[in-house]
């Protein structure tokens, strides 16, 4: 097969590329020229490969090739000069013409200043925490092209149509999980304010983790009246049952839940339970305090870790009333989740894989400051979610070993789970 030339299953092959490349490499050193740049090596090919395929549509356009003489009307009327942007940098190229003006290129569409590729690395960049003076810095510094924050603004806006209709989009009608949190961002609303961000994370029927939705609150924290809108958004959505309800012991949201799915079990996250008893506790029986409370949510059974807890209160009421109090008051919530075998546990006894999520959202959040509206709040977490991360295990993945908890699910809830 000749160099350059594609296999019969029209790929290029791959050792023909390296050839290609060693050539231009060479090409390069013995002229003295920069491989990129706006003189470079690389922008120069780029320059002449779109001047190459914009005159290929023109041909094709036209019925002729140039230099042809054609029975036609139309013709070619010469060239306007463009830049575009790339992401080897800004490359200049000769755009081809014709009489009538109807000519549509494909490679370069009219009124398109910016090549496929630019508009994804800036998204990418903006999903990961830089900020728009951040990316201007780093596109001037690694492609040496200056781009205005205004610019990468814009480019990041592109996405508000999508994420609005991904926050509206039909959901599943039952989830075997739903895992409820809140996190704080920081949002002008006349004046910088912490506001909550809802958000909601399903486990469907395949084990897979998926955002169903994240909303800005008011200011004044985290409310049950406001999830209880949250919730019935997510019912209204299509979302017809949830079997087991996982959040943190915010007072008022249980009945929420139950009011939006009479049906749905709801789990009191472990971890927030355990958070909230050390606010009472002196730093200097943390350790103590925690080994007995953690004997209490391992235990094998429900009557055991009733046992355990009678015990932990003996020992620490008089202390810590209010820890012990919290307990009692959270355990209707608290005990579900012990019914289950050690793989469900995982899943519903705490947040975390809300949490993991949160973390993200936080990281991607850190550098800005504060947000100058909801949908600018709402568009960095949304590009967080779609981000994915390579060889690491990302929030919206699936879960490990599902087959068996899905079973395990199936005997628990029986035809609620409309298993096809």
């Amino acid at each position: 097969m000749a160099k350059g030339k594609q296999s019969e299953s029209g790929v290029v092959d791959p050792a023909d590329l390296a050839a290609l490349a060693e050539q231009l490499v060479a090409a390069a050193r013995t002229s003295g020229v920069e491989l990129t740049g706006p003189d470079g090596l690389l922008t120069g090919l780029t320059k002449q490969v779109l001047e190459t395929a914009l005159e290929v549509e023109m041909d094709e356009h036209l019925g002729y090739e140039k230099h042809e003489r054609a029975n036609t009307s139309n013709a070619r009327n010469g060239h306007t000069e463009k830049t575009v942007r790339t992401e080897l940098g800004d490359v200049r190229i000769d755009v081809p013409r014709d009489r009538d003006g109807s000519f549509a290129p494909v490679v370069v569409p009219k009124h398109v200043r910016r090549i496929a590729g630019f508009d994804e690395a800036v998204i990418s960049l903006y999903a990961k925490g830089m900020t728009t003076g951040d990316i201007a810095n780093h596109l001037a510094d690694v492609y040496g092209t200056e781009v205005s924050r205004d610019l990468v603004s814009r480019v990041t806006d592109t996405i508000v149509e999508e994420m609005n209709a991904w926050q509206s989009r039909p959901l599943d009608a039952v989830y075997p999980v739903l895992l409820i949190d809140a996190i704080y961002m920081k949002v002008r609303d006349g004046q910088v304010a912490n506001r909550p961000v809802y958000v909601a994370l399903g486990i469907n029927m395949d084990g897979y983790r998926d955002v169903l939705g994240l909303w800005v609150g008011p200011t004044g924290g985290e409310g049950a009246k406001a999830w209880m809108t949250m919730l019935t958004e997510l019912r209204n959505r299509g979302v017809g049952d949830v079997c087991i309800v996982c959040c943190d012991g915010l007072k008022g949201l249980p009945e929420a839940i139950t009011a939006t799915w009479p049906l749905a079990t709801v789990q009191t996250c472990v971890v927030h339970l355990v958070r909230n008893s050390l606010r009472y506790t002196s730093k200097s029986d943390w350790q103590k305090v925690t080994t007995d409370m953690r004997g209490i949510y391992t235990a094998p059974t429900v009557p055991a870790a009733e046992e355990r807890f009678s015990a932990f209160a003996a020992k620490w009421e008089k202390k810590y009333p209010a820890m012990v109090k919290g307990w009692r008051d959270a355990w209707p919530e608290f005990v579900p989740f012990l019914d289950f075998p050690v793989e469900i546990r995982k899943i519903i006894y705490t947040t975390n894989g809300i949490e993991s999520l949160n973390a993200r959202f936080r990281a991607a959040v850190r550098r800005r400051g504060h947000f100058p509206t909801e949908q600018s709040a709402l568009k960095i977490l949304y590009l967080t979610i779609k981000d994915r991360h390579p060889n690491k295990a990302n929030p919206t993945g699936q879960i490990n070993g599902w087959r068996t908890i899905l079973n395990t699910f199936a005997i628990t809830y029986g035809d609620r789970l409309e298993i096809n």
